[in-house]
């Protein structure tokens, strides 16, 4: 039976914030006026699918996303890869990948089986699970193939503007996120890093310490850090989420929001990867929604880019 795809992320936004309010936000910290609200309207799974890569050119070129990530282990990456080469102003990020998630529909390590054994099911491809993958694979065969991932987008000519993870893997163990941090700063490569923002499957001991340790251990190497992660859009299991869209643009906090989403074109290929479409087509809807348009023009919502926040990141200096 296909699954509904599910996230391995914890939302922490409105009513869960728990940022000291006499502390700046990263916003303020990264050169904006105090009181800005900056977002990012960030379409996850580019690579995944023809129909992803359709939906998200078109909310690039005639909606609001800003920024995108690709899936370097999936089929459609060459689309996309061509796309990007010919518009070099595109956001782009490597939602780094180490799940294979749909039951007929995979991908396997771009590493290899060789060099990765630990990543893969007997079928050679990617477990269908954070919690596979945590039980099977070492922290070594996890980084080998997020630099293998990144050496793939790099050997294409792209110019990789940050880095995030998909299903949230590398956040869910501690080692693993470890080894996030490493190459992301050896790298010099802009990561999701938010203020209040760390997954459930994380251990519990000592979480905040570690959050704490780790963004400033990213900001002090010159890198930017963000508030908040929005990441509600994918439990709108509806078509039509413009309303949703335009509530939560209202509420949005003072301070840097990412809001991840997933803009799907309908597709009749997608009925077979996924019984999860209208959710997908949904966000593709809103994004070239006149109304949510009008919505971030009203609330004066500054809409940003990753390129943008390691720029602004650079020239704060350390």
């Amino acid at each position: 039976m296909t699954r509904i795809f599910s996230f391995c992320f914890v939302t922490i936004f409105l009513s869960c914030l728990s940022v000291d309010a006499a502390e700046p936000t990263f916003a303020e910290k990264l050169g904006w006026p105090k009181g800005s609200r900056v977002l990012i309207l960030h379409s996850d799974d580019l690579g995944m699918s023809h129909a992803s890569n359709l939906g998200t050119i078109e909310a690039l070129e005639f909606g609001m996303v800003t920024s995108v990530s690709m899936m370097m282990p999936t089929p459609w990456v060459p689309e996309f890869a061509k796309y990007c080469l010919e518009n070099p102003g595109v956001d782009v990020g490597l939602h780094l990948t180490l799940t294979s998630e749909w039951d007929d529909y995979r991908w396997g390590p771009v590493a290899g089986k060789l060099a990765t054994p630990g990543l893969v099911d007997k079928f050679g491809c990617m477990w269908d699970s954070v919690g596979e993958v945590i039980e099977n694979a070492t922290a070594d065969e996890v980084e080998t193939e997020i630099r293998a991932q990144i050496d793939r987008a790099e050997a294409m000519g792209l110019d990789i503007t940050h880095i995030d993870s998909h299903m949230g893997t590398l956040f869910s163990d501690d080692e693993f996120f470890e080894r996030y941090i490493k190459v992301g700063i050896e790298k010099d490569l802009p990561m999701l890093m938010a203020r209040d923002y760390w997954p459930r499957e994380a251990s519990e001991s000592g979480r905040t310490k570690r959050r704490k340790a780790a963004i400033e251990r990213v900001w002090k190497a010159g890198l930017p850090v963000i508030d908040y992660v929005h990441t509600a859009t994918y439990s709108w299991k509806t078509r039509d989420k413009d309303d949703k869209y335009i509530r939560d643009i209202k509420n949005l906090p003072e301070g840097v929001t990412e809001m991840i989403i997933h803009c799907t074109k309908p597709n009749e290929v997608i009925d077979v990867i996924t019984n999860g479409r209208e959710l997908l087509y949904g966000d593709y809807f809103s994004m070239i929604s006149p109304a949510v348009k009008k919505a971030l023009e009203e609330e004066k919502i500054i809409l940003t880019t990753w390129r943008e926040l390691h720029e602004r990141r650079t020239a704060a200096g350390k």
